[in-house]
């Protein structure tokens, strides 16, 4: 028997919060008998402040993660910051703070607001990525890669961001050719830099068995990477009496015949070397034009096509035909070689440029059963496989074997070979700003470069830097901070200035979770092996292409060097949808839409929130934040605590079975199957909206007998239990009220009865030529044989038929049965 009292969310969730944490409830033990299961949102940006993406994101990821907990698996559910990057950096800049300072206030801040969602954090296993024993690791990560030749240094042109002054990967540039981060008009600019060969792992990456990941995202991925097969051919040219070989990638080696101009990337070597002293002018203006266009802007295909004659020629080593060189910047160098063999008569591209500067079109391929046509008159290329015409010996090489014998002929005569390329380019990882983990890397004017030997890790980033108003890194003006020794000779030697790209931290911090505060190493195998890889991850799907692709690199790569025993990060992926404003639109600041968890939290307390950001929408497609309907969740939660409050206010209950406390367990079963098969699957509204249905059923027989029965107090504990991973605090304190002293979330997750789900009864709707005419209960194992033999007995039904003719009766199990006439 309990006090009537009133439900106060601020003061039990303040209560119960402080109880968890003292108890270190949600701590993930190592060497638990309990099967693990790693429960990962991702990791957060430290900006300052929670918005109600956040607690859409994290609040679903939790529910999540409690259910699986009460299901009885050792949860192991860490979070961590991704502290570096140019946000802190530009807000060092901007307020006169340093980016240290300013990081570590936002992380105070934000662990506050954590804490206030009321989710089961591990706190034990924080990571913060700026911290020294964090960036430690970072650092020996790169040397890994470095010595296994997976990470090198060259001079080459890089995608350069003038509006944060550095370079970008390509996967950090959007399709408008501009930068992810501040939106400014990304160029391309020679600069020494480091990289990872993620390309080394392109066909792998192109791989997903044995995980269970989203479509869409797996062909963003394939796609990114845009594995091509075909053929190297070797076309030549003679420079100063010398044989000179120029190689072109093609996918369409069978349209070989049709080559009538060859053209290369304003970048590419040859252009210096095959230009003839008449052109030079011309082409050296064009290639100082292409350099300020991002490779997205020259790949458009709405761009109209440019270019410049070299003046030189080379040689289709199949005909011997000589053909006219051109460069344009449609030609990449980081497609193929930067050689393209101008086809115009079958590639869109070529067709465009062909036509701007009057260059002949050949037709080669010819589809089946089409007769010869002048190309003058075509209005586009004819880019289907199709017999081979034109083509010397060639001729009449039906399109199913063109390629093959194409490519055959040209091995066989040493002038090419068959060859897959991919689009996935090696990811540059350098930055020239501060923010970041150092490149542990030395620079020695005797040795050379020269690793940072591991035992001299961490290099140490200095936490009070003077910014230059150029936008330069610090880095390259401390004294303390670039001047060195070198390990090799112990003569004076200089640092690597340049940082990591901030994905390199977010694609390992995961193995960091298992062994946090691991002094010694960045993970002890055995950790790794218990609690690796991720059995559930949440996060956005804008994070496709970056950090879901170098994490699976990264894994790979970290197998082959021995330091991890598994292929995947990430086993099963859940992408959240998008929460909006109340105006349908995305929130932003400009927009005035943001939404703040604070002043909602003051009013109605976490449980509230968490409950309505779940309601909003399916998690995978989100929904608009509306504050007037945050009301009806506050609703629902005070509806429940007066039903508990109200069953155990008298002490008596009765044992007796009823048909009324049948049917209130039969609605327990069905409950517990439709939440826990909701839950599961990420359905968070649909799994509130049965739980309200639970709820108003019982409210209908809050003032009946029934309302004494053990089977109404028994589906108000399972209610409870089901209701404790969406709201926990609440959940919590009423467990307690009602008697129980273990924690709700340490019970466990009820199980149902199947044959309990099933009705005993169903409405059943008749119709007569398809017209409604009656319903009424029949017992849910009916036969068809009891069904027609009802409906034909039923006076109302026959009133409808009256002396017509009975055709037939269609039954439709526990649905309808229509009875169809005809009259007489």
């Amino acid at each position: 028997m309990i006090t009537r009292t009133k439900y106060n969310p601020k003061e039990i969730e303040s209560k119960w919060q402080t109880q968890w944490e003292t108890a270190q409830l949600y701590h993930a033990p190592d060497n638990s008998p309990k099967t693990k299961f790693y429960n990962l949102v991702m990791l957060p940006y430290p900006s300052g402040d929670l918005h109600m993406g956040h607690w859409f994101n994290y609040a679903c990821g939790d529910a999540y993660g409690r259910m699986k907990r009460m299901q009885g698996y050792n949860v192991m559910q860490p979070i961590g910051f991704d502290a570096f990057g140019l946000p802190a950096e530009n807000a060092a800049i901007k307020h006169g703070v340093q980016a240290y300072t300013w990081t570590m206030a936002n992380i105070a801040n934000m662990r506050k607001q954590l804490r206030q969602m009321g989710a089961q954090w591990d706190w034990q296993r924080e990571v913060v990525s700026c911290q020294p024993d964090y960036y430690k690791w970072t650092q020996w990560l790169f040397l890994q890669f470095y010595k296994h030749g997976l990470a090198y240094r060259t001079k080459a042109l890089a995608n350069w961001c003038p509006g944060c002054n550095t370079t970008l990967a390509n996967e950090q540039v959007l399709a408008d050719g501009t930068c992810e981060r501040c939106g400014s008009v990304v160029i391309r600019k020679e600069i020494d830099q480091w990289l990872l060969k993620i390309s080394a792992y392109a066909e792998e990456l192109l791989q997903f068995e044995g995980i269970e990941w989203p479509e869409k995202t797996v062909t963003m991925q394939r796609n990114w990477i845009g594995r091509s097969e075909g053929a190297e051919i070797r076309f030549f040219t003679e420079i100063e009496s010398q044989r000179q070989e120029i190689p072109v990638f093609t996918t369409r080696p069978d349209t070989i015949y049709g080559v009538t101009f060859f053209v290369l990337a304003p970048e590419h070597p040859w252009v210096e070397r095959i230009t003839t002293p008449e052109y030079r002018e011309a082409v050296d203006a064009y290639v100082e034009q292409a350099r300020r266009m991002s490779e997205i802007e020259r790949m458009s295909t709405e761009k109209e096509k440019t270019g410049v004659f070299t003046g030189g020629y080379v040689t289709n080593p199949v005909n011997g035909e000589q053909v006219p060189v051109w460069i344009s910047d449609y030609v990449l160098m980081s497609y193929g070689a930067g050689a393209v063999m101008g086809v115009p008569a079958h590639d869109q591209r070529d067709f465009a440029f062909a036509r701007k500067f009057g260059l002949p079109i050949r037709e080669v391929i010819r589809p089946e059963g089409e007769e010869a046509s002048d190309p003058a008159t075509w209005p586009a290329a004819k880019e289907a496989l199709g017999v081979m015409v034109n083509s010397g010996s060639f001729d009449g090489t039906p399109g199913d074997e063109s390629i093959a014998r194409v490519i055959r002929y040209v091995e066989d005569k040493g002038i090419g070979k068959f060859m897959i390329t991919y689009r996935l380019r090696d990811w540059l990882i350098s930055r020239q700003r501060y923010w970041g983990a150092p490149i542990p890397i030395i620079y020695c004017p005797k040795d050379g470069m020269v690793p940072v030997p591991e035992d001299q890790l961490p290099v140490w980033l200095p936490e009070n830097v003077q910014f230059k108003s150029t936008g330069e890194s610090p880095l390259r003006y401390e004294p303390e901070f670039l001047n060195t020794t070198c390990p090799v000779c112990g003569g004076p030697a200089t640092r690597e200035a340049d940082t990591m790209d901030t994905f390199i931290d977010s694609s390992w911090y995961y193995l960091r979770y298992a062994d946090p505060h691991n002094s010694e190493q960045a993970w002890s195998p055995e950790k790794l092996q218990e609690w690796l890889p991720v059995d559930q991850y949440i996060g956005g799907v804008e994070h496709a292409i970056m950090h879901l692709l170098y994490s699976r690199f990264f894994i790979k790569a970290l197998r082959d060097m021995g330091h991890v025993n598994f292929s995947e990060p990430f086993l099963r992926l859940f992408h959240q949808g998008m929460v909006l404003g109340s105006d349908g639109q995305k929130m932003s600041k400009s927009r005035g839409n943001v939404e703040a968890p604070d002043k909602y939290l003051e009013k109605y307390g976490a449980d509230t929130i968490r409950g309505y950001m779940m309601f909003i929408g399916p998690f995978e497609a989100g929904g608009s934040f509306k504050a007037e309907n945050v009301e009806g969740i506050w609703r629902f939660l005070n509806r429940i605590w007066s039903l508990v409050n109200d069953a155990w206010v008298e002490g008596n209950v009765r044992t007796e079975e009823t048909a009324e406390s049948k049917a209130i367990e039969r609605l327990r079963n069905k409950t517990i199957k439709r939440v826990s098969e909701d839950l599961s699957n990420f359905h968070f509204n649909t799994a509130l909206a049965a739980l309200m249905e639970c709820n108003n059923a019982l409210i209908k027989q809050q003032n009946q007998p029934v309302a004494r029965s053990a089977a109404y107090r028994r589906t108000l504990e399972t209610m409870m239990q089901l209701l404790a991973p969406i709201a926990p605090h609440i959940t919590e304190e009423l467990w307690h009220l009602t008697g129980h002293s273990e924690s709700i979330h340490l019970s466990s997750w009820p199980e149902y009865d199947e044959a309990l789900t099933k009705d005993e009864s169903f409405t059943l709707v008749v119709q007569v030529n398809g017209k409604v005419r009656e319903r009424f209960e029949v017992d849910a194992d009916i036969s068809e044989a009891e069904v027609r033999k009802l409906v034909l007995n039923n006076p109302k039904v026959m009133s409808f038929i009256g002396d017509a003719t009975v055709q037939k009766v269609i039954y439709i199990p526990g649905r309808l049965a229509n009875v169809v006439v005809r009259k007489a």
